[in-house]
């Protein structure tokens, strides 16, 4: 019979859902992405710090690490996103319409 294994003591790290869904609704919108990133960045480094303090009792330090890169990537999209949207719509309304 197998040693008995109680489970672990926290959920896997959100980080990596919240980084994803960043950079899914950050290419098109770009303010999910801004939101979101940052999230997904910080839950990352907050499982990674509790991972290094839990003395090889936990694992899953890969997906905190994947989160938090992901968070950064997420946010440095959602940034260009929205600013190429400002740009757009900064020129858009700029413009005057001429008759022909």
């Amino acid at each position: 019979m197998a040693p008995y294994h109680p489970p672990p003591a926290y959920p896997p790290p959100a980080g990596r859902t919240a980084a994803i869904f960043g950079i899914l609704l950050g290419l098109p919108f770009g303010l999910p992405g801004l939101a979101l990133g940052p999230l997904a960045y910080f839950l990352g480094r907050s499982a990674m710090s509790r991972i290094d303090s839990a003395a090889g009792t936990s694992s899953g330090r890969g997906l905190a690490v994947a989160g938090s890169v992901l968070g950064v990537v997420a946010t440095a999209m959602g940034a260009v996103v929205s600013l190429a949207w400002l740009v757009l719509i900064l020129v858009a309304t700029s413009t005057t319409p001429t008759l022909g």
